[in-house]
């Protein structure tokens, strides 16, 4: 980003978290600017990187995946020599919805899902354990969401 956020830009990025549909117009009426430099500062976040992008966020158990795994991934000596090509496999498993390097004890955590523990299962035996150097996955279920967010506080 090539400027600070002031405080308007902070409160259309509030909004636009809350509710990215909304018209130009509607946004600005709610953060108190006239909709055309509401426009432009919309427009400058975008280019600028802040708004990544504008999507719908569906409700995975209303879609049938039910089952939520946080997976614990540890490489062996040679799979850390190819992180990249680890990191290919892992961006082409539509089942995985985040992946972090980790320092520590474990290299990787993904965070997956699945119609159920079975189809999970599956998953882990018939692609996740079959990419080139994984030595290890510890498989942890969700049983409850306490919170779950896509809102950053700005």
């Amino acid at each position: 980003m090539t400027q600070p956020l002031d405080d308007a830009e902070r409160r259309i990025l509030r909004v636009l978290q809350e509710d990215a549909s909304l018209p130009t117009a509607a946004i600005a009426e709610r953060v108190g600017l006239s909709p055309s430099p509401c426009w432009r500062r919309i427009d400058r976040l975008e280019r600028d990187g802040v708004i990544r992008k504008r999507v719908a966020l569906l409700d995975r158990r209303a879609i049938g995946l039910n089952a939520h795994v946080f997976a614990q991934v540890k490489l062996n000596a040679h799979g850390r020599a190819h992180l990249d090509e680890f990191s290919e496999a892992i961006r082409a498993f539509p089942e995985v919805l985040e992946c972090y390097v980790l320092m520590g004890p474990v290299d990787f955590l993904m965070r997956v899902v699945a119609e159920d523990i079975e189809a999970y299962e599956r998953f882990f035996f018939d692609k996740l354990s079959r990419v080139p150097g994984v030595q290890e996955v510890v498989s942890t279920v969700a049983l409850s969401e306490i919170k779950s967010t896509t809102v950053l506080p700005v």
